[in-house]
């Protein structure tokens, strides 16, 4: 207020009781230790405080921001800029999405408050996948002496274990959503995690093809308990550039780290990726994650099956992977719920885009290569033999 010649300042939340009832009354309590020289130079109105010398180029205002009402943040233009976010978690994507642009001014800040309450949105972000251009901090009620009546509540009604917790007390995001498939804990865990590889068995790669639009073209290559790199992806692949693609990444690996099986998923195009590749001679095999599951008793697809193998694969923290932020934001990010007859049902990619989400091409690779059996790895020398018995049998050199 007293250090910008001219500056606007939105200063927002999901709610107007929120910013009436709770905001409002700090800042004018705040207020009252100025120094009567600043003091005396602002007006706090009920929505507004301004400066006297500038009113109209030098304010602060409150704006409710809801999913019906997105535009809380937008059309704020001025040199300097102060966005000022309440209850950031709740607040949604889209809200972001319009109102932020004016973030690319210079004289621009975001400063963004809460509670880490989901594990997805634009506040979770910018803790995990977007944290390099944020300073970020956490308080720990624990270490405010003021805070113990707090804590004791909070542990007598939830327990410290569980999320309320590590939410309301120890300011971390929760291990997981009560509908989240995978937990953000679960997958950290296995970036820094030490342990020896599995190599009895060969890799499998899993191939996610590209129906439409901004998806992408998703390959990942897993080795029994551990995924060997970054997903890797392209957009905009026809069928043929996309077998192309994969062909020219199996004649890269060295025989004895080529695949037993590639998985790829048949929906859409995929079909056609599945056709070109066996023609080509690579172990492939299609996948329709739109079939009914294994377990038809539990989930209502195979894809829904796939998500919670990948949620058993991280659980048996056995397991080990490379740290990819898009991968990692992927896999946390779907909800899940249950039928009329209780079956599993998993967000679908357009339910999630309609969150403001991409679609998961990434973790859909990931899942894929859960989707097959184990294939005793083979020594060099073995594997010409085999490859050339493979050509001659027309299947899979390595099936178990």
């Amino acid at each position: 207020m007293f250090t910008r010649p001219r500056f606007k300042i939105p200063i927002t939340a999901n709610s107007q009781d929120q910013l009436r009832d709770i905001v409002w009354p700090e800042i004018r309590k705040q207020a009252q230790y100025l120094p009567a020289e600043l003091k005396d130079q602002i007006v706090i109105d009920a929505e507004r405080i301004r400066r006297k010398s500038a009113p109209d180029s030098a304010f602060a205002t409150a704006r409710t921001a809801s999913k019906d009402n997105p535009e809380a943040l937008q059309g704020f233009h001025e040199d300097n800029l102060f966005f000022w976010i309440e209850e950031a978690s709740g607040i949604p994507d889209i809200v972001f999405e319009i109102g932020l642009g004016a973030l690319s001014t210079p004289g621009a800040k975001l400063l963004m408050l809460g509670n880490p309450t989901r594990t997805s949105g634009y506040f979770y972000d910018s803790h995990t996948t977007l944290r390099a251009k944020f300073w970020t901090q956490r308080v720990n009620s624990e270490d405010v002496p003021n805070a113990r009546g707090h804590i004791e509540d909070i542990v007598t009604k939830y327990g410290k274990d569980s999320n309320a917790y590590r939410v309301r007390v120890l300011g971390e995001f929760p291990d997981t959503e009560d509908d989240a498939v995978i937990s953000l804990s679960l997958v950290e865990a296995a970036l820094t995690r030490k342990i020896e590889p599995i190599k009895t068995f060969a890799p499998v790669w899993g191939v996610d093809v590209a129906r439409f639009g901004d998806d992408r073209t998703a390959l990942a290559k897993r080795q029994c308990n551990r995924l060997l790199e970054s997903i890797k992806f392209k957009r905009q692949f026809d069928l043929m550039q996309t077998a192309g693609w994969i062909k020219s990444e199996w004649d890269q690996t060295a025989y004895d780290e080529r695949p037993g099986e590639i998985l790829v998923d048949v929906i859409g195009i995929g079909a056609g990726v599945v056709d070109r590749l066996r023609e080509l001679g690579l172990p492939v095999r299609g996948i329709n994650v739109g079939e009914a599951a294994s377990s038809n008793e539990r989930y209502m697809r195979f894809r829904d099956e796939l998500w919670f193998k990948g949620r058993e694969w991280f659980d048996a923290k056995d397991v080990m992977m490379p740290d990819d932020p898009a991968l990692i934001a992927e896999l946390t990010a779907p909800k899940y719920t249950f039928t009329s007859s209780g079956k599993i049902v998993v967000e679908s990619k357009d339910d999630m885009k309609k969150r403001g989400l991409h679609s998961p091409d990434l973790a859909d690779a990931f899942l894929l290569t859960l989707a097959g059996g184990y294939h005793k790895a083979v020594a060099v020398d073995k594997y010409r033999a085999y490859s050339r018995k493979k050509k001659n049998l027309g299947r899979s050199w390595q099936a178990a």
